[in-house]
């Protein structure tokens, strides 16, 4: 026992007995003290603070150990998922999904338990990212993974446009759902990196079809074009509605947006590579390289705190009209190249 208690303890013995005392002067009764029951009370206090404090150290520390956002711009995929004469695009998407998958942990359905379930910006960052990926399965499915329209399309990358959409916040159980067990997001991502890969090496092997003709490119570059265009609207919904200081919503917008132009800038350096023959020819080196420089700088923006205040505000700045200037340039930049393509 320490002093302090142990002075605490001897003032309500003194005062305990002066009130005994007292009580036989003036002839009222006055019990005498349970100390066996002040004592358990007083454990009982310090054990619920000391759970209190273990389950705040839990959370706190748990997630800002969990959270991690990885916008390194010069990010490659590892040698085992590079297969010689394979799609690089297609290197990156796999090399992505291991990176948030497998290396990191997939926090956008982490249940209440779990530390990171108090995080919002990684959550929405990964989420960012796996849409992006998703959008851009759907060209490889439909365009880039067979000869013209009327070929049959490639069964794996089929898969892949599959399973990429499912809902990133799906946990293995939901009871509102149903009370079986049931497949998580990540099991579903796994299962698209690894037919990525299998077609990757089929591709390599000459048994699957990567068409780089500029019609497919084209297109492709529309899709992303008119895909980043939605996300300039949810932007310009948030600008619309600023706040004076703190916006909870704004992170969120912010970090979800962030992460798909992350992996656009990613999957489109290695689009850079998939078509440079048809980029020479058209003469697309330095168009290219500008629009890349509009998606890298906004990939990087990364402020401590992200605000939402008037656009011509002076004291809080507005971090999205900013982020939302980057991606409308890229918009435009790709706009350009498609022109060009058609020509």
């Amino acid at each position: 026992m320490g002093l302090r208690e142990r002075f605490s303890d001897f003032g309500d013995r003194m005062r305990h007995k002066w009130m005994y005392r007292r009580s036989s002067m003036t002839g009222l009764k006055t019990p005498k003290p349970d100390w066996q029951k002040m004592k358990a009370s007083g454990w009982l206090r310090k054990s619920l603070a000391i759970f209190a404090g273990l389950l705040v150290l839990y959370y706190i520390g748990g997630a800002f150990i969990i959270h991690d956002i990885e916008d390194d711009v010069d990010f490659r995929p590892p040698a085992e998922d590079v297969a010689d004469g394979g799609s690089k695009a297609v290197s990156m998407m796999a090399a992505l999904i291991q990176r948030e998958v497998n290396d990191k942990r997939w926090t956008a359905n982490d249940p209440f338990f779990i530390p990171s379930a108090l995080l919002d910006n990684m959550p929405n960052y990964q989420t960012g990212v796996m849409s992006a990926l998703a959008r851009f399965s759907f060209e490889l499915t439909d365009q880039l993974g067979r000869l013209r329209g009327s070929s049959q399309a490639d069964a794996d990358l089929s898969k892949v446009s599959g399973l990429l959409q499912y809902p990133a916040e799906t946990w293995i159980w939901d009871p509102a759902v149903s009370l079986w067990p049931r497949a998580s997001a990540e099991s579903q991502y796994r299962d698209a990196r690894r037919a990525l890969l299998s077609y990757n090496r089929r591709l390599a092997a000459g048994e699957a079809v990567f068409d780089r003709r500029s019609d497919n490119l084209l297109s492709t570059l529309d899709r992303i074009a008119s895909d980043i265009g939605s996300s300039s609207s949810a932007l310009d919904t948030a600008v619309d509605d600023p706040a004076l200081f703190i916006d909870f919503g704004a992170d969120d917008t912010f970090y979800n947006v962030k992460g798909q132009l992350y992996a656009y800038y990613l999957i489109l350096s290695a689009l850079r590579e998939d078509f440079a023959p048809v980029i020479e020819e058209r003469g697309l080196d330095q168009p290219w390289a500008e629009m890349l420089t509009s998606f890298r700088k906004a990939a990087l923006l990364d402020p401590w705190v992200v605000t939402n205040g008037a656009p011509d505000g002076v004291i809080v700045p507005n971090h999205l009209a900013a982020q939302g200037f980057y991606l409308l340039r890229a918009r435009t930049q790709l706009r350009e190249i498609t022109n060009i393509l058609l020509k």
